[in-house]
């Protein structure tokens, strides 16, 4: 009788035990599931950081594209900046540049203004101030009073379609209907009409409408 007791309370211990690991290997798969949620809740709940293409400006290409040692002399904001000169057509960004009030005047007695803003494309060999200075006064006077060849002069420095600093060098035959010669790259370019050779001073100036290069001289040589 007693070794019946003593067994029936060994099955009891090892059913209690086994009872009690069951429990605890459930109890650690429910930790277990209940972290693994509250990791994904978590996950789900961070908001992803949207990425922001970073985009570079017109205004800032526009000062970055320029070269020539005259680009110094031009205003870093503002009026007459580059950043200012890209968003107006060619006329009127010319006339918010100190470099080149003597040729908006010009282009003034000869009523240029609207025929070169609306020009569909455009480059302009824009002659600086100094190059009319060194007109004798009496000879610049008498250009500017006779409007129909200051507007041959002035189409002479212009070209009906906008070149890059690559695609301007060569023979280009201007809004005047004669020919320019184009030489050099960023490094040292000139322009030619076969009278008179000019520096680009600063090249390659966006406008709205055209591509500026500013030059050191007047060409005198419009057929």
């Amino acid at each position: 009788m007693k070794l019946q007791t003593t067994s029936r309370n060994a099955g009891l211990a090892a059913a209690a035990i086994a009872l009690s690991l069951t429990l605890a290997a459930c109890g650690e798969e429910d930790d277990s599931s209940s972290g693994s949620d509250d990791t994904s809740q978590s996950a789900s709940e961070t908001p992803m950081e949207e990425e922001s293409p970073m985009e570079e400006s017109p205004e800032a290409a526009a000062a970055d594209q320029v070269f020539g040692d005259g680009c110094a002399a031009v205003p870093t904001s503002g009026d007459g900046s580059f950043d200012s000169m890209v968003k107006d057509p060619v006329a009127t960004a010319a006339s918010t540049n100190p470099l080149l009030s003597t040729l908006v005047t010009a282009v003034g007695e000869a009523d240029l203004a609207g025929t070169l803003n609306d020009l569909p494309e455009a480059t302009v060999f824009a002659p600086v101030n100094d190059a009319f200075a060194a007109i004798p006064e009496k000879d610049l006077n008498a250009i500017l009073a006779d409007k129909a060849m200051l507007s041959k002069i002035l189409t002479h420095h212009v070209v009906g379609v906008e070149l890059d600093p690559m695609a301007v060098v060569g023979e280009q035959e201007t809004v005047n209907k004669d020919m320019l010669t184009v030489a050099g790259d960023e490094t040292g370019m000139t322009v030619s009409d076969g009278t008179v050779t000019a520096n680009v001073i600063c090249g390659n100036v966006p406008t709205a409408n055209a591509t500026v290069y500013i030059i050191d001289q007047v060409l005198a040589g419009a057929k």
